[in-house]
């Protein structure tokens, strides 16, 4: 039988509640019994030292006999419900509140209602019981006191002792008369124990359905959510992503049901991704085949004229040169993304590569009149990375700015540094991207022809290389940017332990206006 989350919450909390509700009343019980047989063998321990100062006073100065004696222990037993022994100084059972000694021999009282059942014959000595009884300490003990009665009682052992008075009554010795032994039942205790039980029992039940009303409540407000989100999970794995959760609450299962809801809308774009993909690879693939097919036939039937065929050629030439780019592309892309790239680490000075990089741009900004500035506000340029690869991640952002900006405008790259890290932003005054595009464009042959101009000799693979290279060395590259205004690339680089290498001024690198400057 399958449990639901419910049951399982709700079983596992009636279980702490009785199991904590069982150590309280178990905890309760032990103290409060302690504590009431404590005040028990207080209570009977004055009564023992009065009984002694007025009966066994009596019997040690010969003015009453044991008979006598064992009338007024019955007299004081009855009224404390309890049974009372009187043991000498050597230990002899003297008198109970059933029997007195008469000779050498126990003799029942005549009184012998007592409520404490006694089910053996009162020994001659307490000795015969335990050798080892202190009758000098004062203690009581629990249980049937040596098999002598059919019942649990308290046993109050309470020292005696008189002082001898000289003639002018001034005392000359105390000596010690034996003890006395009262017997009593724990029924009251037990009643008292049983009223707490009574009167802890309704509260608690109480607070058990109180408790379990609120779990239930709470228990809903959790689990029909989390059943939902389950119902809408089946949805989601059956290829339904218009489903909704419709859960809007602003706590964790309102976030998780956000999330999934994302997830969904994302899932639903897979497809459409998918077709762009094929579409995509298909033209890049299909353009250059075309092309090269269309004049080898050409030079084959004639068409073109031998005179003509080295200029064709060297057009097929730069086609094939453009599928092999594309290949190979898609290769390394394949081969980032499974294995990570092979990094080959060294230090090395991030502005010799700005700059190394930058002179193979400068005929087409010239051509195009976009400048480029340099503002390094970093005291040490010098990084920890694979060079090469860091070269490749600079030449395609530089050249996706370039790509997407109008003439007359610039580009600014910036250095700053914070903590151990370098802070590479790369910011073009071009077209800029819609917040749907930032997300796409990091995807391998995507290339938003329709905002941000046709790239017929792009492959779409620039930006997903270098996102995995970045990746790949334990770096982030995010991308800001507003239709109109252009784009911002920003990534970061571990710096090497050197002093400072430049100084932070601004640098036109790359200016149309005064051309081969630099």
């Amino acid at each position: 039988m399958q449990h639901s989350l419910f049951d399982r919450i709700y079983l596992a909390f009636l279980l702490i509640l009785i199991v904590s509700f069982m150590f309280l009343i178990v905890f309760i019980s032990f103290f409060t019994r302690r504590s009431l047989i404590e005040e028990k063998q207080k209570t009977l321990s004055n009564e023992a030292t009065l009984i002694a100062s007025q009966a066994v006073s009596n019997y040690a100065s010969g003015t009453v006999n044991a008979r006598e004696l064992a009338s007024s222990f019955k007299y004081y037993a009855d009224i404390l419900d309890s049974d009372i022994w009187y043991v000498d100084e050597l230990g002899n059972v003297i008198a109970t509140s059933d029997y007195y000694r008469a000779g050498q021999h126990p003799v029942k009282s005549s009184n012998n209602d007592s409520t404490i059942a006694i089910i053996k014959e009162v020994p001659l000595s307490i000795y015969d019981l335990d050798p080892t009884y202190d009758i000098h300490s004062n203690f009581y003990q629990t249980g049937k006191f040596y098999g002598m009665y059919n019942s649990n009682l308290i046993s109050v052992n309470v020292p005696i002792s008189f002082t001898r008075y000289s003639a002018n009554y001034k005392p000359i010795s105390t000596l010690p008369s034996g003890a006395l032994i009262v017997h009593t039942t724990t029924g009251d205790i037990n009643s008292t124990l049983r009223n707490i039980y009574s009167i802890s029992f309704i509260p608690c039940l109480i607070i058990i359905i109180i408790a379990f009303t609120f779990l239930q409540i709470i228990s809903h407000k959790i689990i029909r959510p989390i059943r939902k989100l389950a119902e809408i999970a089946v949805d989601y794995s059956q290829g339904d992503f218009d489903a909704k959760t419709g859960i809007s609450t602003s706590d964790e299962i309102g976030q998780l049901a956000d999330s999934m809801e994302y997830m969904a809308s994302e899932l639903s774009k897979l497809e459409e991704y998918r077709h762009e993909f094929i579409s995509n690879i298909s033209h890049d693939f299909r353009s250059p085949l075309t092309s090269i097919r269309g004049y080898v036939t050409a030079m084959l039937d004639g068409t073109i004229p031998p005179e003509k065929q080295s200029r064709y050629l060297g057009i097929v030439l730069d086609e094939t040169n453009r599928l092999t780019k594309l290949t190979q592309g898609l290769l390394d892309l394949n081969r980032l993304e499974i294995y990570g790239p092979y990094l080959n680490l060294t230090e090395f000075d991030f502005i010799d590569i700005v700059r190394t990089t930058l002179n193979t741009f400068e005929i087409k900004c010239i051509d195009k009149n976009v400048a480029i500035y340099l503002n390094n506000h970093a005291e040490a340029t010098v990084v920890t990375a694979d060079k090469t690869k860091i070269q490749q991640v600079f030449y395609n952002l530089i050249d996706n700015a370039i790509k997407f900006t109008p003439p007359e405008k610039k580009i600014y790259i910036t250095i700053n540094e914070k903590d151990e890290k370098l802070l590479v932003t790369i910011k073009d005054e071009g077209i800029g991207m819609s917040e749907d595009t930032q997300k796409k464009i990091w995807t391998r042959f995507y290339k938003d022809d329709s905002s941000r101009g046709k790239d017929k000799a792009g492959t779409g693979l620039g930006l997903a290389i270098t996102k995995e290279i970045i990746k790949a060395h334990n770096e982030t590259i995010t991308v800001s940017s507003t239709e109109g205004e252009g784009s911002e690339f920003v990534f970061t680089l571990t710096k090497a332990k050197q002093d400072a290498t430049h100084s932070g001024e601004t640098e036109i690198l790359i200016d149309p206006k005064n051309s081969y400057n630099k």
